[in-house]
Parts: C-alpha cells; sequence; structure tokens
C-alpha cells in the first residue's frame, strides 16, 4: 500500500543535501582533491542518506500505526514492515 510522504518539505530538503553533496564530491575529484577531502564529503553523503532513509522509514512506520486495516490483515502489514526493514538496513 502506498503513502503520501506527511514531511514531503523535510524529505525534499534531504535529497536536496545530498544532491549538493554529491556535486561537490564531482567537483573534488574533477579539480584532484586530496583523498582526505573527497572521504570527508563521502562520508557526509552516506551520513546525509542515512538521514534520509530514517526520515522515509519513520513515515512508513507512522502510516502503518494509524493504517485503516481490518484486524485479521495486521499480520500482512508487519511482515510487509519487516521486509521493509530487513531491505533498507543491509
Amino acid at each position: 500500500m502506498a503513502h503520501a510522504l506527511h514531511e514531503k518539505s523535510r524529505v525534499l530538503a534531504r535529497i536536496r543535501r545530498i544532491r549538493g553533496q554529491a556535486e561537490a564530491l564531482e567537483k573534488a575529484v574533477a579539480q584532484g582533491a586530496d583523498y582526505s577531502v573527497m572521504l570527508q564529503q563521502i562520508a557526509a553523503i552516506r551520513g546525509a542518506a542515512s538521514g534520509l532513509l530514517t526520515t522515509v522509514l519513520e513515515e512508513q512506520i507512522h502510516a502503518h500505526e494509524v493504517s485503516p486495516v481490518p484486524a485479521r490483515h495486521h499480520h500482512l502489514e508487519h511482515r510487509q514492515l519487516i521486509h521493509l526493514l530487513k531491505v533498507c538496513l543491509r
């Protein structure tokens, strides 16, 4: 079941931050920057991506908490959520 993001502006801000960091990394590579500069930028991108993942997972969990699914289907919703967590946390 698809759910709309309630924190769309927050998610988009994180995506834009990741884009800016990726562009800075591209520029550093193109200019032959020191490895420490590139590694620092890669770590920043990884952190921003982790924050984005956390935000979207949080939205998904909240959507499942308030989902108007009949009680007999809760086990299916829980299995879907567990699968999603396993995929994201690999």
